[in-house]
């Protein structure tokens, strides 16, 4: 039987998705996602600065997402985008964001930035995350900051 893309990653009828099917345990991409997200916040914290909002989306579909949006000591409101890969093969973290991803980012910036009547000075940080995110001893953060511009 055929079955169209969409009709097999829905999942299980009532699902929520990729992580709705995994069992009690299992490691999922989502699951790491989140581990390599909630590492960068911590490791941003300690550096000062203070967080806004995570996973901010714009509505509709085909938009954009900011994994973290903070505030630097400066004032500088920061949209940063979280990558986190096991290992350096095929260019590691930093080599999956292309031009595509960088447009998604900062159209979803953009969304967000429209609530003010004066925009405060930005700038697009990325903090790689390279090893197992579910083993924080074996894990490299590296934090690039003004890592691409608008």
């Amino acid at each position: 039987m055929w079955f169209s893309r969409k009709q097999v990653a829905k999942g299980p009828p009532g699902g929520a998705g990729a992580d709705a099917a995994a069992q009690p345990g299992q490691i999922t991409t989502k699951r790491l996602g989140d581990a390599a997200e909630a590492l960068a916040l911590a490791h941003l914290l300690r550096a000062g600065m203070t967080l806004v909002q995570s996973n901010y989306r714009t509505p509709g579909r085909g938009g954009g997402e900011v994994d973290l949006i903070m505030h630097a000591p400066d004032g500088t409101l920061v949209f940063v985008e979280v990558r986190a890969r096991k290992n350096r093969l095929h260019g590691g973290a930093a080599a999956s964001i292309g031009a595509v991803k960088q447009r998604r980012i900062i159209f979803a910036a953009r969304h967000y930035l429209m609530r003010f009547a004066n925009a405060p000075p930005c700038r697009f940080d990325v903090v790689l995350v390279e090893g197992s995110a579910d083993a924080p001893g074996a894990v490299a953060i590296e934090w690039l900051r003004s890592a691409f511009e608008e």
